[in-house]
């Protein structure tokens, strides 16, 4: 089956990519973590210029899809920050609220199953393990460079399976 629109796909992370996660990271900063905390907070994430410039810039030829390494709880909170940017409408991916497995397996698996059916053009993300993976299995990577690295969510997303 393939999809009715004949438009390429630009799949677009949003931690670090869309969105800047540098006041909520402190959370992930102690021990235990808290996690309930951090996503708390993610409705106030300041949007990243250099990122929504490029998901509109994209949306021109594109269709749009995110993919996310948050859990399935925050979509309500994930949907509404989406449309208060003005962001292009566009399908959400996200993880399951228990699934803990690395971003990278999460997201290429998803990006796998999004190419049997439409040709991705690119897939935007931070996450460098992410990226390598990606450029591995054949998708045209660019890295969401325009935040600082963040140790905390690197383990997070690796080790944890969290976001």
């Amino acid at each position: 089956m393939t999809d009715r629109s004949n438009r390429p796909l630009a799949v677009f992370d949003l931690d670090n990519t869309l969105a800047d996660t540098a006041h909520r990271q402190h959370f992930l900063e102690r021990k235990p973590r808290d996690w309930d905390a951090f996503f708390a907070a993610a409705p106030q994430d300041p949007p990243i210029e250099e990122g929504i410039a490029l998901v509109l810039q994209s949306a021109q030829e594109c269709e749009i899809r995110y993919l996310t390494g948050r859990p399935e709880r925050c979509r309500r909170d994930t949907l509404d920050w989406l449309a208060a940017q003005g962001l292009p409408e566009g399908r959400v991916y996200m993880r399951r609220n228990d699934d803990r497995r690395p971003a990278r397996r999460t997201k290429l698996e998803i990006l796998n199953r999004l190419a049997r059916t439409q040709e991705i053009r690119m897939l935007v993300d931070d996450d460098e393990l992410v990226c390598e993976d990606a450029e591995r299995a054949g998708f045209t990577v660019v890295r969401a460079r325009w935040t600082a690295p963040s140790a905390a969510l690197k383990v997070a997303q690796e080790r944890e399976g969290r976001t």
